[in-house]
């Protein structure tokens, strides 16, 4: 099996997506029969390729990124038209079986054009599909109806990480046939903190939540810090960490002097993959207000660490949540507040929910993700 994978955003750019496609890689490298190439993004001008192992090479067509965690529409398009070339080259110098395409568009957009040579699959993210992402309306108007539907509709199949985003894309395409392959994470590297025989005495310590992500609008963070301190107003003892970066950071920052609460809230930053796992294990309840997500692979992180889930409702939880979290259901500032101060008052509910975690998130193994994307290439060659 020869297999060209797409994708505009590949660590250290971009956020999810780029993730799941390395861990990915991870599982195809070295697999007896399966060669792959990968077609991504560079934050610096120029093609560069890289051999990530024996069966797996990377070609990065670089733009001058500004931002590694926010794209530009210029820089959308910059990455668009420099790496058409490429992919045409790539295409004339390899046979290839099947075009693997993360994101609808626009990486989408080049294996649209090559449709009759070689068959695609477009793996759908989250905000490639039309929905509530507010930064994102004018491209939803105006490139869905002329660019979105007929690249889904041409593709030799449709998957999306979750029910949840699934059930959006069909509001979208009605008539569109979409596979659901959830994501998955690394149980060996995520795993829970070992049990701690530090006394408490009579006073618990703070609990310390975490939250992790892009600092934007659809994360509503603003949620999140305001419940914070409503809980420490009422006298409870919680502190929050936001890991991440994003436009929203110097916004954030003035909130939290207005709020004063600086030493309860901390804006962390954006921190190295290898760095994440001891993050989550000094934590205690990761917390999200999310608007829109396909599935959160930072809630999977989490869950594998043995941290209790407290979420606003969105897409990729009917997956992820049973009895190792809260679901807010109307994303307010009171709700968040109750769902958080049960676990804050109940520390015997939060240790439960923490064992819970761990055990869902079992279910979830990027190496059953990786055999699911194969069946899905035998299947379309066949």
């Amino acid at each position: 099996m020869n297999v060209l994978m797409l994708n505009y955003e590949f660590p250290p750019i971009g956020g999810g997506g780029g993730q799941a496609h390395l861990s990915l890689l991870h599982e195809y490298a070295g697999r007896a029969g399966l060669t792959v190439d990968v077609l991504t993004s560079a934050p610096q001008p120029g093609l560069t390729v890289e051999t990530f192992a024996e069966n797996v090479r990377i070609h990065k067509v670089g733009i001058q990124k500004q931002d590694l965690h926010l794209w530009r529409r210029s820089e959308v398009l910059a990455w668009l038209r420099r790496a058409k070339a490429p992919y045409r080259r790539l295409l004339h110098e390899q046979t290839y079986d099947v075009v693997h395409a993360f994101f609808g568009f626009p990486t989408g957009w080049l294996c649209y054009r090559t449709a009759r040579r070689v068959p695609y699959i477009i793996s759908l993210r989250g905000s490639d599909v039309p929905g509530s992402n507010a930064r994102l309306q004018l491209e939803y108007k105006l490139l869905g109806p002329l660019v979105f539907k007929p690249i889904w509709k041409k593709a030799a199949a449709l998957v999306a990480c979750s029910e949840g985003l699934k059930a959006r894309a069909l509001q979208f395409l009605p008539s569109a046939a979409i596979e659901v392959i959830p994501n998955g994470v690394d149980l060996e590297r995520f795993h829970p903190a070992p049990a701690s025989s530090e006394e408490t005495g009579t006073k618990a310590r703070p609990v310390k939540l975490l939250t992790v992500g892009r600092l934007s609008v659809t994360k509503r963070l603003d949620l999140l810090i305001a419940a914070v301190d409503r809980l420490r107003g009422e006298g409870a003892e919680v502190k929050l960490d936001i890991i991440g970066g994003g436009a929203l950071e110097s916004e954030l920052r003035q909130r939290l002097d207005r709020r004063n609460l600086r030493g309860a809230v901390t804006l962390a930053g954006r921190h190295g993959a290898q760095e994440m796992p001891e993050i989550y294990r000094r934590h205690d309840v990761f917390v999200s207000a999310s608007s829109q997500e396909g599935m959160s692979n930072a809630m999977l992180e989490a869950m594998a660490s043995g941290l209790p889930i407290v979420t606003t409702r969105c897409e990729g939880l009917d997956e992820l949540i049973t009895d190792n979290g809260l679901v807010v259901e109307e994303a307010t500032v009171e709700s968040l507040c109750e769902a958080i101060g049960a676990l804050v008052k109940d520390r015997a509910k939060c240790e439960t929910m923490a064992a819970a975690a761990r055990k869902q998130a079992e279910r979830f193994t990027w190496g059953a993700v990786a055999e699911r994307y194969l069946e899905l290439y035998e299947r379309v060659v066949a």
